[in-house]
């Protein structure tokens, strides 16, 4: 056996481990996932289960807007969409962009529709109608319960247009954008807290493309304008995306963040992942290269903040506000269009999602943000046509997460079996990885007020591991619930007519003040144990 778990090196617990043995046959040699409440990495920001709406294929139109539907209400909301994602518990939701908002003018989407510009949609090829705006937006996340989190254009747009554009959301009453929004029927102001300084404006394909300098300087002018009209802005600057092998994103991240040190509260970062080669073990490791990443620009943060004068803010967190997988639809004729990127999705893609959602919750400390790209049809949890919904497999991962999984993540010790990769493709592009030491077991823990709630993803393939949970500090005690997301086999698909992959609620199990208890994790799932830990 090896051991894997950040700061636990070769320690061996000694212990006596309690015969509960919990679901399904075991293999011969136990697993160990050791808990000691005391080893804290920080609170886990409920921000991080966001996701991300963009004038996109049908993630707008034809997703959550669909007037004239019969399943859609009197201002054009899908009820059963709507539905669907409030199961989410979406805690903040990105808008309109994404590639879409560097050449977008957000005056283009308010005021009576019959006066909307129907606009070239050039990022996706379709036409924008902007009959869908800011303030359908905002009467959208009042409805799903989420928090906004808009994208300012740092593209073709001006910082004037960012500046007026927080004017026109977020100022009473007075200047010119701030009646104007109460001419278009809003007299309260939206309050939008969570600002991102354009997208991806390290890629070449983003319309308005800037160098590292360049950008800086734009940004750091948008963000005091913006921040002059309301100061209690939160301001996201937009790191690197372009991991090509001929481009350096350290260094794209490393001058951002010496150039708005003082600027900006996050740093975005964007992740896409695919299953090019067919190789079921190497996928589900590569959210490992997500938090090696987090990492490495977490030292980066770390020297900036020591030369930052930043007063009593916080110091600059990292938001991953786009992630997912994306791979299969890539061609350029389902790239664009009506139906853009309307990815399916299998159990493996499931595990993938558990494991983005575990490395958030492992970096607690510095993860403030994330959001799942996108919410509906677009790369997306929730898939509609026009007579109904279903979940994708992706969908129940998250679902678990975002209801359960709060309070101070800790660090716990893993002990199991592990795997090495060979080089494959990560994502998009050139990107490759090999990872070493791949634990079978993907672990990651919450404790609050007692409650703690673990999640874990087994990545064999095959195998059952048959695990003993430990409490270093405390006694397990009362009622475990316990949730597991599986499949008949790891291509297993959901569709209209078919749920091959959901969460099923196990039978709850009674543990009376044990120091340790035994699970079996079956093959290919992701489960989650929620329960009590009391002195």
């Amino acid at each position: 056996m090896k051991h894997s778990g950040p700061g636990f090196g070769k320690f061996i617990l000694a212990v006596a481990i309690v015969s509960t043995v919990l679901s399904g046959s075991s293999v011969a040699q136990n697993a160990r996932i050791k808990i000691d409440v005391d080893r804290e990495i920080g609170e886990v920001d409920k921000n991080i289960y966001g996701n991300f709406v963009e004038h996109l294929g049908r993630c707008v139109y034809g997703g959550i807007y669909d007037p004239g539907n019969p399943l859609s209400d009197e201002n054009g909301i899908r009820l059963d969409v709507l539905e669907a994602v409030k199961g989410l518990n979406v805690s903040l939701t990105r808008y309109p962009g994404g590639n879409f908002v560097s050449n977008y003018n957000w005056k283009d989407g308010v005021g009576p529709k019959d006066e909307r510009p129907p606009r070239m949609e050039l990022a996706w090829a379709r036409l924008e109608t902007n009959q869908f705006g800011t303030n359908e937006f905002m009467d959208y996340a009042k409805r799903m319960n989420t928090e906004p989190y808009f994208a300012v254009n740092l593209g073709t747009g001006t910082i004037k247009e960012a500046q007026e554009w927080v004017e026109y959301c977020n100022v009473k009453e007075g200047p010119y954008y701030a009646e104007l929004r109460k001419k278009h029927g809003y007299p309260e102001p939206h309050n939008i807290k969570y600002w991102s300084l354009g997208n991806e404006m390290d890629g070449f394909w983003q319309m308005g493309h800037l160098n590292a300098e360049d950008y800086s300087k734009k940004a750091r002018e948008a963000g005091k304008l913006m921040k002059l009209t309301d100061p209690d802005i939160k301001l996201i600057a937009a790191g690197a995306s372009n991991f090509r092998p001929n481009n350096d994103p350290h260094e794209w991240n490393a001058t951002v963040l010496s150039e708005l040190r003082d600027v900006v509260d996050y740093i975005a970062l964007h992740m896409y992942l695919g299953n090019h080669q067919d190789n079921y073990y190497n996928f589900v490791s590569a959210p490992l290269v997500l938090e090696e990443r987090t990492k490495v620009v977490k030292g980066m943060i770390d020297r900036e903040m020591e030369k930052a004068d930043r007063g009593d803010r916080d110091p600059i967190y990292i938001a991953w506000d786009e992630y997912n997988i994306w791979y299969r639809w890539r061609a350029k004729e389902t790239m664009t269009g009506t139906r853009a990127l309307e990815e399916r999705y299998n159990l493996e893609d499931a595990l993938v999602i558990a494991g983005f959602l575990n490395a958030f919750v492992r970096n607690a400390d510095i993860v403030k943000m994330a959001n799942m790209a996108q919410l509906v049809n677009v790369i997306a949890p929730i898939f509609a046509e026009e007579d109904g919904v279903f979940l994708q497999t992706i969908y129940y991962p998250l679902q678990l997460f975002a209801n359960n999984m709060f309070g101070t993540s800790l660090d716990v010790f893993v002990d199991c079996e592990t795997y090495n990769t060979g080089h494959f493709q990560l994502g998009l592009a050139e990107q490759v990885a090999q990872i070493d030491d791949v634990p079978y077991l993907d672990v990651s823990v919450t404790y609050n007020n007692g409650e703690v709630v673990i999640g874990v993803i087994n990545r064999h393939r095959d195998e059952t591991i048959t695990t003993d949970i430990i409490s270093q500090e405390g006694l397990f005690d009362g009622e475990f619930e316990i949730f597991e997301v599986n499949g008949p086999d790891i291509k297993a698909e959901n569709d209209f007519d078919q749920t091959k992959v959901k969460t099923v609620q196990k039978e709850s199990v009674n543990i009376k003040k044990e120091d340790a208890f035994t699970y079996n994790f079956p093959p290919h799932s992701f489960t989650m144990l929620k329960g009590k830990i009391v002195e």
